[in-house]
């Protein structure tokens, strides 16, 4: 998974197909839980292309974002937001599929 290294990138990447961005921190523990199943979840979704933004490094675009919690999930088509799954509750694998499943793409 890449790692987003600017804001500029993240406008950029925005405007992709099928961008699903995951907000996390190193320190987080429900983002330390879900860090093992996240390579078969790409694997699974490649379609999407999976960029992760280290909550610490985008304070300001987390609160742009209303992103207040994490481990959390915000995905984009084409530069709109097609859907968030963004909570501060400890997510599992099941669920985490459920939301991109749930993507009207």
């Amino acid at each position: 998974m890449q790692s987003l290294q600017s804001i500029e990138q993240f406008h950029e990447l925005k405007n992709d197909e099928r961008v699903i961005f995951v907000f996390s921190a190193d320190w987080c523990k429900d983002c330390i839980f879900i860090k093992p199943f996240l390579p078969a979840i790409e694997e699974k979704y490649a379609q999407y292309t999976f960029v992760l933004v280290d909550r610490d490094d985008f304070l300001d675009l987390c609160g742009e974002l209303d992103v207040f919690g994490i481990p959390s999930f915000i995905a984009y088509n084409n530069g709109k937001e097609i859907g968030r799954f963004v909570s501060r509750d400890r997510k599992t694998q099941e669920e985490i599929e459920n939301f991109i499943d749930s993507l009207n793409i």
